[in-house]
């Protein structure tokens, strides 16, 4: 089976998930990349609320579609996602099952 692609038609790597989370948070949060590191947490860090979350996993869902037909991030999951971290370890393992 094809390892899941990004734009460029190469697999993702860790790095590459992370940037696209960061980048996707930054716009969604309406603050600098710069200001988003691996170990924010989403409340107390980056003060992202539930609704920006699940911005977060449809903008995810819906950039990973193309590379990974049928790519999703389960409701239930959720809220185990409290960290940058912990959402760059979930979609990366989650690439890696496709």
């Amino acid at each position: 089976m094809p390892e899941p692609t990004h734009t460029s038609g190469t697999p993702m790597s860790r790095g590459d998930v992370l940037e696209l989370v960061r980048t996707q948070l930054a716009d969604i949060l309406e603050i600098s990349v710069d200001g988003i590191a691996e170990s924010s947490s989403f409340a107390d860090d980056l003060d992202a609320d539930s609704l920006a979350l699940i911005e977060l996993v449809e903008a995810l869902e819906e950039e990973l579609a193309g590379s990974v037909p049928g790519f999703r991030i389960d409701d239930d999951d959720l809220e185990d996602l409290r960290t940058v971290r912990d959402a760059v370890d979930y979609v990366s393992a989650k690439l890696g099952e496709a």
